[in-house]
């Protein structure tokens, strides 16, 4: 599912048995920037930032 996915490409910047010892707050907010900026399949090929940042649209009054 998508927790499976999610670490999925968690994993393509931190290896499994990476150390984080070394892996500043910088580092981790620069991956989350990319993943969140990265277009998803399951979101119509939006992104999660541009999802979860839409206006709603205003209903008729």
């Amino acid at each position: 599912g998508l927790n499976e996915n999610t670490n999925g490409l968690i994993r393509q910047y931190f290896t499994k048995g990476s150390s984080f010892e070394n892996i500043t707050d910088d580092d981790v907010d620069a991956v989350m920037y990319k993943l969140n900026h990265r277009p998803r399949k399951t979101l119509n090929y939006k992104t999660p930032h541009a999802v979860f940042f839409a206006q709603p649209e205003q209903e008729a009054a």
